[in-house]
């Protein structure tokens, strides 16, 4: 068995790109360990407010602590920055955040936990954080240094395939036509410019037994996805389209996506393994 470790930048993060691949490598025996990189200090207040003393760091850590129970994760670490916000916001340049971090002095931090955990394989963001976000840009650019650091053998950055994006408000609308669900307005907006054209991807996760877990880990975080929103809204039968594929580029060892579109079909847990390995 292997030990994985994903690394986030948020809380909610890993449910949302990555849940139904860690739940499912957790069901296999690999040990799942989860770094995040900020506490999510900067997102959204929940729409029920909260308790006296309470502050939205305090509630977005016990969501991730019960995120991590339905995942299946056996550790979880904090790199201990703060959450930049969005691109272009004054956050960004505030001391401490993780956007404007030194990458050689964060990759040292992220490479200790690398070694003191053995990683046979590091799962992080792609080059641009899938939509651009600083702090998900910035996991990319500090795990791909710790894994040089560290010496991890294989090396994932997971993403979103593109064209399947581009195409998901067509399949809603079909689906939406039979079941009778629509999607909040907007909810496609801008899916054809995240993540990364299939012809890149390498690794396409099947998690669709594992959806269940998944959207569970997502409710977890109910101060950042609530009831009604296109997270959890979804009867059972979008769900399966929306979340039952996670998709990956293996950036070490290098794997090309075969000239017949074929790809792996799990994360290879042992350097060199050929493509379907689990």
């Amino acid at each position: 068995m292997a030990t994985v470790v994903f690394i986030h930048a948020h809380p909610d993060d890993e449910a949302i790109l990555t849940g139904g691949t860690m739940a499912k490598m957790s069901s296999e025996g690999h040990r799942v360990v989860l770094v995040t990189a900020t506490r999510g200090e900067l997102g959204e207040l929940p729409v029920g407010g909260l308790s006296a003393g309470e502050t939205l760091t305090d509630r977005r850590g016990t969501e991730l602590d019960e995120a991590c129970r339905i995942l299946g994760v056996a550790r979880q670490v904090y790199l201990g920055y703060l959450d930049s916000g969005m691109a272009g916001e004054p956050s960004n340049d505030r001391p401490d955040c993780f956007a404007s971090a030194d990458v050689d002095e964060a990759a040292q931090a992220l490479a200790a936990i690398l070694d003191e955990e053995g990683a046979d394989v590091v799962v992080t963001y792609d080059e641009h954080g899938g939509y651009g976000h600083p702090d998900h840009i910035q996991v990319h650019r500090v795990s791909m240094a710790a894994v040089d650091r560290a010496g991890t053998p294989v090396v994932y950055i997971a993403t979103m395939n593109r064209d399947f994006m581009s195409t998901l408000a067509e399949r809603l609308a079909e689906v939406a036509s039979e079941s009778g669900w629509s999607p909040p307005d907007g909810t496609t907006d801008g899916l054809d410019t995240m993540g990364e054209p299939a012809s890149r991807i390498t690794t396409d996760v099947d998690v669709s037994a594992w959806v269940g877990l998944k959207r569970e880990a997502m409710r977890a975080h109910g101060s950042q996805i609530t009831e009604d929103s296109f997270f959890l809204s979804m009867p059972d039968e979008v769900s399966a389209v929306v979340w039952g594929h996670e998709w990956f580029i293996r950036v070490r060892p290098p794997l090309a996506p075969a000239a017949d579109g074929a790809v792996e079909r799990s994360l290879s847990v042992v350097s060199g393994a050929p493509a379907g390995a689990v």
